[in-house]
């Protein structure tokens, strides 16, 4: 295979080994429980968004009135010519203009790696480590940063003794004590010869441990791990070997003993030599030698802490370099400007006095008369984008120097180029348009960001 694929149930186990696992063999930076040679790296997980529509009236309901005329007929009569009547004059409605402010994106506040512009949101990693380290972020004031330190672990040198002589004894042989005496027939009883036979000895060499075996988290390297300069930060898991001493004894292959040599008795007819006392043997015990041995003995592990930006209890150089910086943006209204009645329409009566005259009169049928015509208010439909997921960074495999190839380098950047996005020429090797390429088409994937995830390749149909 050209990459190596981890299974669904190992990501999952990785997910829940995340509050155990630690760079370092600290515990605040939440990496994955991975193996020897897999590399990660911390890639931006994009906000969700989703989009709401409101209706807001620009024009209120208001009446149009019309005047329907009054009705008149002619007849012949000496004196009233004309009724008394009313005339009704139409006064038009007063309008005007209200401007208001629709918010159309609420005041947040949100944590970021710093307080510079543009700056990166703080990843939910970051904060569990930061509350985890006794740091209350619901009641931190607007504008404060903290930092995380490095504190290494803590190791003390241990003496032990190691025996490289055992214990062994000493064999010395006290001889035998005579006297002469006057005898014709016996001049010297038999007896016995006791010889000693040394021990021997045998050098043994034997490899004392120092220091276990580990693994350890270190920052990768190449290229292939620089996605984006703002994550961009690539840990490979490495087993560092245990550490030994050889150490050579001296041991004893046999033990020392005696051999008893038997001496026959002498005769003869004049001064005889009697034993008082027969050779012994005298042994003499050599105690066991011993060496010390230095060992490096581990106290505490190495941990994170946060402290305030503004403290100088803690040098620059125990930072980590994660930092997270409480920002606040405000609130964005758009202005909307509506036409409102300001006096409605009305009418005005005017008293018409009756003509008389001896001739021809004109009799009112049915006065005059108002209708009222309702106008509908004019509404317009106004889009809100509401945040409903932040942006966030996650520990994410990529591919690095110890898990990519050529071969699917190539692929990448063919897969790139059909998609429209040009990764330069297709050589295999990464450069400075291929990085750009892949991060244009993460982010009009809305996938994350920060180096070659699982997902990219899934989404650029590159097979593993």
């Amino acid at each position: 295979m050209k990459y190596k694929q981890i299974s669904m149930t190992a990501m999952i186990g990785m997910a829940l080994a995340s509050s155990t696992v630690a760079f370092a063999e600290g515990a605040t930076t939440t990496l994955p429980n991975a193996k020897p040679g897999e590399c990660y790296a911390k890639v931006i997980i994009p906000a969700q968004y989703k989009t709401e529509t409101q209706e807001v009236v620009i024009k209120e309901a208001s009446e149009k009135i019309n005047i329907i005329p009054a009705k008149y007929e002619w007849a012949t009569e000496k004196v009233l010519i004309k009724d008394a009547s009313k005339k009704v004059i139409p006064i038009a409605a007063v309008y005007g203009k209200v401007t208001e402010k629709i918010e159309v994106s609420p005041a947040r506040k949100f944590w970021a790696t710093s307080m510079k512009k543009g700056s990166s949101p703080a990843s939910s990693a970051l904060l569990d480590a930061a509350a985890k380290s006794g740091i209350d972020l619901a009641a931190v004031a607007t504008g404060s940063c903290y930092y995380e330190s490095y504190v290494p672990a803590k190791y003390e040198t241990k003496s032990e003794k190691v025996l490289v002589k055992e214990a062994s004894e000493k064999v010395e042989i006290i001889p035998s004590k005579y006297e002469m005496a006057e005898e014709k027939v016996l001049v010297k009883d038999a007896s016995k010869q006791v010889i000693e036979v040394p021990a021997t000895y045998e050098k043994v060499t034997e490899k004392v441990l120092v220091e276990p075996a580990k693994t350890i988290w270190k920052k990768g390297r190449g290229l292939a791990q620089r996605i984006d300069n703002t994550t961009g930060e690539i840990m490979c898991l490495v087993e560092v070997p245990a550490k030994y001493k050889t150490v050579t004894k001296r041991v004893i292959k046999t033990a020392a003993t005696t051999r008893i040599i038997e001496i026959p008795a002498e005769y003869a007819t004049h001064k005889v030599r009697k034993l008082v006392t027969p050779a012994q043997e005298k042994r003499i015990s050599i105690p066991e030698e011993y060496t010390t041995v230095t060992k490096r003995a581990k106290v505490s592990d190495a941990a994170f802490a946060w402290y305030d930006a503004a403290s100088k209890d803690h040098p620059a150089s125990t930072r980590t370099g994660s930092k997270i910086c409480l920002k606040e943006v405000t609130a964005q209204y758009k202005t909307v400007t509506r036409r409102v009645v300001k006096t409605p329409a009305t009418t005005k009566v005017v008293a018409i006095p009756a003509e008389y005259k001896t001739v021809k009169v004109r009799k009112l049928l049915s006065p005059a008369q108002e209708k009222r015509i309702s106008i509908p208010a004019k509404k317009q439909m106004v889009s809100k984008r509401i945040k409903v997921g932040d942006e966030r960074m996650e520990w994410r495999q990529v591919l690095c120097e110890t898990n990519m190839t050529k071969g699917i380098m190539t692929d990448i950047q063919r897969a790139l180029l059909k998609a429209g996005f040009s990764p330069g020429p297709v050589d295999g090797k990464i450069g400075s348009a291929t990085l750009r390429a892949i991060d244009a088409f993460q982010q009009k994937n809305n996938i994350e960001r920060g180096g070659i995830t699982l997902d990219t390749l899934k989404a650029l149909g590159v097979q593993s």
